[in-house]
């Protein structure tokens, strides 16, 4: 996540040579199951221990005329001593025979679970550790599911004080059969589960005499195990803009890349503006002046561009390559889904105004919709109005402005964020675009050179020969709600009163115009896209195009009416997803729930209800007839000339 807290940094160790690996791992458990003094045994057991430590670990132990604790080699703080806890990260720098590691031991407590999530999402593995006499606690089934949410995937487990249950291999095998359920009942499967004693030093970094029963590897044959992550260099660029700077008669967009290599010559897409120019050069600071000019920069460094020419620039603008068949652009949008995990004071509810920050963007958001809130120790969801303080919850979120970011999956760095109220962090999570589409094609224009013809029939003289104005009677609803039947009905009656109207229904345009689009996301907003332009062209003739589509997505209804601007007319055709279900006229419903239809609007796929449309009709509180009549009313009062 972003806007990390400052961390201790506690260096033990001479800085690895270049040509040697690190890893980066976090360590998280339960308050008081033994983090702390694991990783002094550690450092203790592999000899990264810097001279003079021990005796200045064991002198302050017997000042205080308390036990030696191998704990307060981590335990920076005097507070964190006072109290027995650990309450910031601390990243500590060890290595073994196979490779250089920083060691990130993340508070275990309840109240500090903001500074655990800081320090885990930095991190590329985890050590998880238990407590063999207590056993798995709610901190540690909520600490695996927060692993399991930044994607981390290489997990190893400790359970600890082995020496407190006598090293029963019984209570040993009761523990790792109970947590590994857990951790691949929510898609982590965990590399290795070690019995050790941090205190007594067993299967820390070999064999124990006490454990002849185990036979797998060491804590640190099992760091050692892990796998070093892909280099973010592979990945498509991804440049945060950063600032931006005059020197001189140059203009440079500073930024850090957190994904691929950008080279001078590349064409790059600055999103969510969509606008494309080429490098002219890379700037880096304090280089020398000598030295020749830079030609490419990778992941992971800060570094400043110019452009071949001047455009606007925001700080927050997302760099990327022009997309192409091996390089995807980032997804724009509106809205997303997001699994949060909620560190307010207050509870979450739905229309909750926050600042979202994801890299170097900040926008104004809504929470527009608790889905369901997830119980990380029985993983069963459920409905919910709110989300409590350290809970895990599914929504939708929606911002005011078009967004440029990627899913998790795809590139962590663009894909997660933190929600701040006021001055506070409140909440982080990451982005998942399930069931809603990618924007970017939809508001990207590719014609040039266009001249619109200006037509010599005015508006008026359309009014003046039918009797009434040009409209988009646009009905939006579930399948099933009525939407088809209404507008075949609202057609007949407006003919007969001696209108000029005309249904544009959903089965009938993909039967057509738009028979060549599925039901991706992409897809249903591009059926949208171009359906609203055909109809703001019936309206602009002076006609009623009466609309039947789901049209699932507000922002693509918002993009019909922007198409036909005063002359768009929003009617929710309103049913609940029980009542279209139960009448079901084409089968859909059934198809849908045995899993022959996918992404199905109300049951695998969103469906966002108008927030304020010009006109409701309950087709389940009313008759059709009754809602007819409405429609009737309505469309002979906004059309009137």
């Amino acid at each position: 996540m972003t806007n990390a807290p400052k961390t201790t940094a506690l260096r033990l160790v001479e800085s690895a040579a270049p040509e040697r690996d690190q890893l980066k791992i976090v360590i998280v458990g339960h308050v008081d199951h033994g983090k702390s003094t694991l990783v002094g045994r550690l450092f203790h057991e592999t000899g990264s221990l810097p001279d003079g430590k021990f005796e200045a670990i064991k002198a302050m132990c017997e000042r205080r005329g308390m036990p030696f604790e191998w704990a307060f080699l981590m335990d920076a703080f005097q507070a964190e001593r006072d109290q027995g806890i650990t309450i910031d990260t601390s990243q500590i720098w060890f290595k073994t025979e196979a490779r250089d590691y920083v060691i990130i031991d993340a508070p275990g407590h309840k109240e500090f679970l903001k500074n655990m999530i800081t320090g885990a999402a930095q991190a590329e593995a985890a050590l998880l550790v238990i407590d063999a006499d207590e056993g798995v606690r709610e901190q540690s089934r909520r600490h695996g599911y927060l692993l399991s949410l930044l994607g981390i995937t290489q997990v190893a487990v400790a359970i600890n004080k082995m020496d407190l249950v006598g090293y029963s291999e019984e209570r040993f095998r009761a523990v790792e059969a109970e947590y590994r359920a857990y951790l691949e009942s929510i898609g982590v499967k965990p590399r290795v589960i070690v019995p050790v004693s941090a205190r007594e030093g067993d299967l820390i970094s070999g064999p124990s005499a006490n454990m002849p029963w185990y036979t797998g590897p060491s804590i640190v044959g099992a760091l050692d195990s892990f796998e070093k992550a892909a280099p973010m260099v592979e990945r498509p660029l991804r440049m945060f803009v950063q600032d931006i700077y005059k020197f001189d008669q140059r203009r440079i967009i500073a930024g850090r890349l957190s994904s691929g290599r950008i080279r001078v010559g590349d064409e790059v897409i600055f999103s969510p503006s969509n606008k494309t120019v080429r490098v002219k050069s890379i700037e880096s600071w304090s280089s020398d002046p000598a030295a020749p000019a830079r030609t490419v920069a990778e992941a992971g460094e800060s570094v400043g561009i110019t452009l071949d020419e001047q455009i606007f620039v925001e700080r927050g603008d997302l760099i990327s390559h022009v997309p192409d068949e091996d390089r995807a652009a980032p997804m724009e949008t509106d809205v997303f889904r997001a699994r949060l995990f909620w560190l307010g004071r207050e509870s979450l509810s739905e229309g909750k105004r926050l600042k979202l920050k994801l890299g170097t963007l900040e926008a104004q958001v809504t929470v527009e919709r608790i889905e369901h809130v997830v119980d990380t120790g029985d993983l069963a969801t459920g409905a919910a109005t709110h989300v409590e303080r350290n809970a895990v919850a599914e929504v939708v979120i929606r911002a005011n402005r078009l967004l440029a970011l990627d899913p998790y999956e795809d590139n962590p760095y663009s894909g997660r964020f933190v929600l701040v109220d006021r001055y506070d962090v409140v909440g982080g999570g990451i982005v998942s675009m399930e069931g809603y589409a990618d924007q970017r094609e939809l508001v990207t224009r590719r014609a040039t050179n266009i001249t619109r013809v200006e037509h010599r029939i005015t508006e008026d003289m359309r009014v003046a020969r039918n009797g009434h104005k040009g409209a988009v009677i646009w009905l939006t609803g579930l399948s099933g709600a009525g939407k088809s039947t209404l507008a075949v009905a609202l057609e007949q009656a407006l003919f007969e009163k001696g209108y000029q109207a005309y249904v544009l229904d959903g089965d009938n345009i993909r039967d057509g115009l738009n028979a060549n689009l599925g039901f991706s996301p992409e897809d249903r907003a591009e059926n949208i896209r171009r359906v609203g332009e055909v109809a703001s062209l019936f309206a602009s003739a002076g006609m009623i195009a009466i609309t039947a589509f789901i049209s699932p997505y507000r922002s693509d209804r918002e993009r019909a009416r922007k198409a036909a601007p005063g002359r768009f007319h929003e009617v929710h055709v309103k049913a609940s997803v029980e009542a279209c279900e139960a009448r079901d006229p084409k089968g859909l419903y059934k198809r849908a729930r045995t899993g022959e239809i996918k992404e199905f609007t109300g049951i695998s796929a969103p469906y966002e209800a108008p927030d304020a449309p010009d006109l409701v009709v309950d087709t389940e509180a009313q008759s059709i007839d009754s809602c007819l009549d409405t429609l009737v009313a309505y469309v002979a009062n906004a059309c009137r000339s």
